[in-house]
């Protein structure tokens, strides 16, 4: 019982496939308004984008996250429930034991730090494909594409190997950082309040919480998470978007120090109703494709070793 249980990262895929068809419009929006220039506001840009581009424009760089943030999102959940359960093993002696919350924020704080070396050439590639379109704009004046009218990066593999050959594993690692000052105190607040609401919603005797608790769990705790994470995802962003035309930061403390002289606190808070809003429906469908997909396994598992 104590050993590595592979349905949790088995889950977790589907999750993460779930999370990325639902999120990824929004997404794209969160990431313009944070790293782009003259949308304004969230209403300007999602008409910006399908004015210019149309509705494929907001499925731009949609293959590799689809591809990528299902494993990704697998070994989050696989190593998250793993570590509450060792922790469980260690404490109590039983893995199926009920977690303390001490040991629910543990086993985050786990999964943040392993999320981060598996997570950021993601997003860079991500945000990469999402913003070579948008000319940087330094002095008043627009700086245009390497080949004006085309993109700099020909799809998600091609970004890869040139940020790599470019700027070589650094490159790639370009926000690291920032997405670890996100992702750790993000995961706990994404876990945390999960296990929580679903505590509180799921009555005395059940043992597992229904599709709607699990829903509503999820997109709070997505809610809430994204929300307080929005201040070092606008830095992450900045930092991977940096280098497509020209280089303007040094690293994460210059990327804050300079978005602060230029633009004011209030930069850190640019796309939180984006995040805020995109949070509860991709969380959902997240929680939802793992807690039922898990179940499924352990049901047809039982079936075939009552």
């Amino acid at each position: 019982m104590g050993s590595l249980q592979l349905q949790d990262f088995v889950a977790g895929w589907v999750g993460g496939t779930a999370s990325v068809v639902v999120g990824h419009p929004l997404d794209t929006i969160k990431t313009r308004l944070q790293a782009g220039q003259g949308y304004g506001n969230t209403l300007n840009c999602v008409l910006t984008v399908y004015r210019n581009e149309s509705v494929a424009g907001f499925f731009k760089g949609m293959s590799f996250p689809l591809a990528s943030i299902a494993v990704y999102s697998s070994v989050v959940f696989g190593v998250f429930s793993n570590t509450q359960r060792l922790l469980s093993q260690l404490r109590h002696g039983d893995p199926t034991r009920t977690p303390a919350l001490a040991d629910v924020a543990l086993a985050s704080v786990v999964a943040g730090f392993v999320s981060v070396g598996i997570g950021t050439p993601v997003e860079l590639v991500k945000i990469r494909l999402q913003m070579q379109t948008q000319p940087y704009v330094r002095a008043n004046i627009k700086l245009k594409p390497t080949v004006p009218g085309f993109p700099v990066y020909q799809g998600p593999i091609h970004c890869f190997r040139m940020v790599l050959e470019k700027e070589g594993i650094a490159g790639i690692y370009r926000g690291a950082g920032a997405m670890l000052l996100r992702d750790v105190p993000g995961y706990c607040l994404y876990f945390i309040p999960y296990t929580c609401f679903c505590d509180w919603t799921t009555p005395a005797g059940c043992i597992s919480p229904n599709p709607s608790a699990i829903w509503l769990a999820g997109g709070v705790a997505g809610a809430v998470s994204w929300a307080t994470a929005t201040p070092m995802d606008v830095v992450k962003s900045r930092l991977q978007a940096d280098g497509v035309y020209f280089k303007k930061y040094k690293g994460t403390l210059d990327c804050i120090l300079q978005s602060y002289q230029n633009e004011g606190l209030k930069v850190f808070f640019r796309g939180i109703t984006v995040n805020t809003v995109r949070g509860f429906p991709v969380s959902s469908a997240m929680f939802l494709g793992y807690e039922l997909s898990l179940k499924a396994m352990k049901r047809d598992q039982t079936e075939t070793n009552p």
